[in-house]
């Protein structure tokens, strides 16, 4: 069952950065803008972030293994139309039928995963191994994506799913028994729209503000929009006996703390994928397949961590995996801020080592924080509220990094451009590594032990 959840998280990570080393060969070929290569990435990661409480709940409801197939042939179907999506509008379109899918993997198989592996210490094994494999995936994007890209095109990146989809579908059907939660919880329509408006608004906004003007009505009226989203999404909430998003969680320190640095991590690595690639690509002259190569240093090392994290955090804790990993994403993007057209090879190849094991060794005390201090029976729905962290710092990072260097590309090269972008990425270790450091302590951790005790 491990394997299976596995494989399926393996083509939901890679589709996460695949797409970025296709990016100049996709603006080239459908003549769009940098904002429109954002939505690109950003359409994906923005429904999937929408979309993740929604399919853990109604997976605890309906049945894991139904949801979980159920989402494997919408994300295979979505693979299979953005291969032929004949325009930026389509792709798009149909970058989001592939989000929906993916919505009911990630959670669900973090479910599964928890059901099944019920000793502490067993469980932070398999999520060392769950965490390897979707460090792993969204590691070896641009390498993979690369040698598709260079030999047969773009649309090729998109055909990869399609098999794999497919065999998980059948495997799933074999392997995994049919699970539900003993208490499911209500649907909340109201809870999803407002999270879904405040994510789009504010995402949306980040992304057109530098083409629109930031004191323009539509971007103005988008962040008050996301305001009164965020407002209502506060008030409502709490008052429903079983919640969209249960705000009980984030009285946990450390939940709390985990979902920030989700989103920091995240963030972080979203933001390096895009302008490394536009970098390589349209600034070193670099074919798709050698910008691949360039990032092999960062999947190596995070193929390596990511395993080593969880057996850290099944010995440790998640205190040391953490500070570490704070600490080498700091480090590594620091050079960057400083990135011009010819930079030393050593010195980037150097940064993305060091960059791959912070974040490989981030993921697993992530998710295992998230899943380890709730009951069993709400697995589903805590693990999906961490997965739509990771998925809301991705369409953070690549819509205020992107905006960023848009904002500065006007009077200078991409090069220099993109220096208020690295330092952002700076900035998301050092909330890693400050984060880390603050949500381990033992006053934080029994805040924990205070929220699985009283009562919602």
């Amino acid at each position: 069952m491990l394997a299976i959840c596995c494989l399926s998280l393996f083509i939901v990570g890679l589709d996460n950065t695949i797409v970025n080393i296709a990016l100049p060969a996709l603006r080239s070929d459908l003549e769009t803008s940098v904002s429109g290569l954002q939505w690109v990435i950003d359409a994906y990661t923005l429904v999937l972030a929408s979309l993740l409480i929604l399919a853990g709940s109604t997976a605890d409801r309906v049945g894991r293994r139904r949801t979980f197939q159920t989402g494997l042939a919408l994300f295979t179907l979505g693979s299979l139309l953005c291969s032929v999506a004949p325009g930026l509008g389509w792709l798009i379109a149909f970058r989001m039928v592939q989000a929906v899918g993916g919505s009911m993997l990630n959670p669900v198989a973090m479910s599964i995963i928890t059901n099944t592996f019920t000793e502490p210490r067993e469980r932070a094994r398999a999520i060392g191994v769950w965490g390897g494999v979707v460090g792993l995936s969204m590691a070896l994007g641009p390498l993979v994506g690369g040698v598709l890209v260079e030999s047969l095109g773009w649309r090729s990146i998109f055909w990869l799913n399609v098999p794999v989809g497919i065999g998980a579908i059948v495997l799933t059907a074999l392997f995994v028994p049919e699970s539900r939660s003993p208490r499911p919880r209500r649907i909340d329509p109201v809870g999803q729209a407002l999270v879904l408006v405040l994510l789009a608004s504010v995402t949306y906004g980040i992304i057109e503000g530098p083409g629109s003007g930031w004191g323009s009505a539509e971007i103005v009226g988008c962040f008050a929009l996301g305001a009164a989203a965020l407002t209502a999404l506060l008030v409502y909430e709490p008052r429903r006996p079983e919640p969209l998003l249960d705000l009980r969680f984030f009285r946990s320190v450390p939940f709390s703390g985990a979902t920030v640095i989700a989103v920091s991590a995240f963030g972080a690595l979203a933001g390096f994928l895009f302008l490394n690639t536009l970098y390589l690509q349209d600034v070193r002259g670099l074919s798709a397949l050698h910008a691949g190569l360039w990032t092999l240093p960062m999947a190596a090392m995070t193929a390596v961590f990511a395993p080593l994290s969880g057996r850290l955090v099944a010995a440790r804790g998640t205190r040391l995996p953490l500070i570490v990993a704070g600490s080498a994403m700091t480090l590594a993007m620091l050079p960057l801020t400083r990135l011009t057209d010819s930079t030393p090879t050593a010195l980037l190849l150097g940064c993305y080592l060091l960059f791959g094991i912070g974040f490989g060794l981030v993921n697993a005390p992530i998710t295992n924080t998230a899943v380890s201090g709730m009951p069993r029976a709400q697995a589903g729905v805590a693990a999906a509220i961490a997965s739509t962290s990771r998925q809301v710092g991705g369409s953070l990072g690549v819509a205020v990094i992107g905006a960023a260097v848009v904002s500065g590309s006007s009077s200078a090269g991409f090069a220099q451009a993109s220096h208020a972008g690295w330092w952002i990425v700076v900035g998301c270790g050092l909330a890693v590594l400050l984060l880390g450091l603050l949500t381990t302590s033992s006053r934080a951790r029994a805040t924990a032990d205070r929220v699985v005790t009283v009562p919602a």
